[in-house]
């Protein structure tokens, strides 16, 4: 009877446990957790209401809502498992799916309804679940592999081994990076690993006394000068730094610009409807119409309040200063702070705060068909220990079921493994 051992009870995990025990019935499937419960990670996602996956998570799209080195890796994967595939996984478990936008959600808007469900199919399909416990190694012995942990020295047996450890974002939640080590003890190699879908910390905040403002805004992420990306959408000031979904978008290229030691700088667009003429003749307009206006009433109609001493400070534009005094200098300077603030970034808010990990183990080290290692034979892997890392809307969630289904199905169902060949790894190069 062939035992399958996944390490991990995260998203990818549970979706390979399930996958392999549907389509072996005879297998014996168990999942090893190091956190009292399985499922912490995902209880967070979407606030609590769990984007499960996203309409543009399909191969076509994969250049634009994914990071990794290699790219080609991520659309074989979708083109494998797509977010179709998603919702009738789903729908075989009873869940009710609905959309917001192309935005995907559990009608209940409960990530707890989602484990929930999903707990019951693992007890339904006798699939084992062992918590607290903490793998301190995996190898292949000779007939199967030997999963040793830390408590006690205990060990369990697997005929084929499913890494589905996660990344090192939110340790709290299960993550802690020890899964890279057991993967290069398999043979595999790791990217440089960095926080993503993370806030940023600015050096010299000139906005720190507007912490809790809601902005919409452009950021660009600007490393050595050069453009690395940008979104838009809305921005949070913090009393540290910035946040919002278009700073997460853009924080791992910051990340690995800091880790790299390169000047990392944010630009901020606080008018990105408007192009730097616009946004000049919209002040202008305003300015004529009112004259008796003082530079802080002149900017009233169109930022926050917390914002405008902000900007006019960076300016060099008293608060109580006519606009009908001011020079057209001075006019186009404040035009030119709310569409150019250049933010220095002197760090991120680390791993612990981070959604997830840009990094990981290297794509062309898998099979993007199985999720089976090209190193060592009988091992898959999933999920966030890959290095690929999707933007913020379900796409990392969709990852997850896609590597973690097609892992379970691969392990149970793909024959010819060559046990003589196992633990040996494959020369790529």
């Amino acid at each position: 009877m062939r035992r399958i051992g996944i390490i991990g009870g995260g998203a990818s995990g549970i979706a390979a446990a399930i996958t392999a025990a549907r389509c072996d019935r005879k297998a014996q499937v168990f999942i090893l957790e190091q956190k009292e419960k399985i499922g912490r990670k995902l209880l967070a996602t979407g606030n609590g209401r769990c984007n499960l996956t996203n309409r543009q998570a399909v191969d076509s799209q994969a250049k634009a809502c994914y990071c990794g080195e290699n790219i080609r890796f991520v659309k074989e994967v979708l083109r494998a498992f797509s977010y179709e595939d998603t919702l009738k996984f789903f729908d075989s478990i009873g869940l009710v799916v609905k959309f917001r936008g192309d935005y995907a959600y559990p009608r209940s808007d409960q990530a707890l309804t989602v484990l929930e469900l999903l707990e019951l199919e693992l007890k339904r399909l006798s699939v084992e679940v062992y918590c607290n416990v903490r793998v301190a190694s995996a190898a292949w012995e000779g007939k199967n592999f030997c999963i040793r942990t830390q408590e006690a020295a205990k060990t369990f047996q697997a005929d084929r081994l499913i890494l589905a450890c996660g990344g090192q974002a939110a340790s709290s939640l299960g993550s802690d990076g020890s899964g890279y080590g057991l993967a290069k003890a398999l043979g595999h190699s790791i990217t440089c690993i960095v926080p993503a879908l993370v806030q940023l910390k600015v050096k010299a905040h000139p906005f720190a006394k507007a912490a809790g403002v809601r902005t919409q805004a452009k950021v660009t992420a600007l490393i050595d000068g050069k453009e690395a990306a940008s979104d838009t959408g809305e921005v949070q000031i913090t009393a540290y730094g910035i946040s919002g979904i278009p700073v997460f978008q853009i924080s791992r290229f910051i990340a690995l610009g800091l880790h790299q030691k390169k000047r990392s700088e944010v630009l901020l667009d606080l008018l990105p409807e408007y192009s730097k003429d616009e946004a000049y003749r919209l002040l202008a307009k305003i300015g004529n119409k009112r004259a008796d206006l003082t530079a802080k009433e002149w900017l009233t109609g169109i930022f926050n309040q917390k914002l405008v001493p902000r900007i006019l400070e960076m300016a060099g534009v008293k608060m109580q200063a006519r606009v009908s005094k001011l020079s057209e200098s001075q006019l186009q300077t404040v035009a030119k702070k709310c569409k150019q603030i250049v933010l220095t970034i002197q760090d991120t808010n680390g791993f612990e705060n981070a959604q997830v990990c840009a990094g990981g183990v290297r794509t062309k080290e898998v099979c993007p068909q199985t999720m089976e290692s090209l190193r060592t034979k009988g091992v898959y892997l999933t999920g966030e220990l890959l290095d690929v890392e999707g933007i913020c809307g379900g796409f990392n969630l969709q990852w997850a079921w896609s590597t973690g289904c097609i892992a379970g199905k691969e392990a149970v169902m793909r024959e010819g493994h060559e046990r003589a060949q196992r633990g040996k790894p494959k020369t790529l190069y």
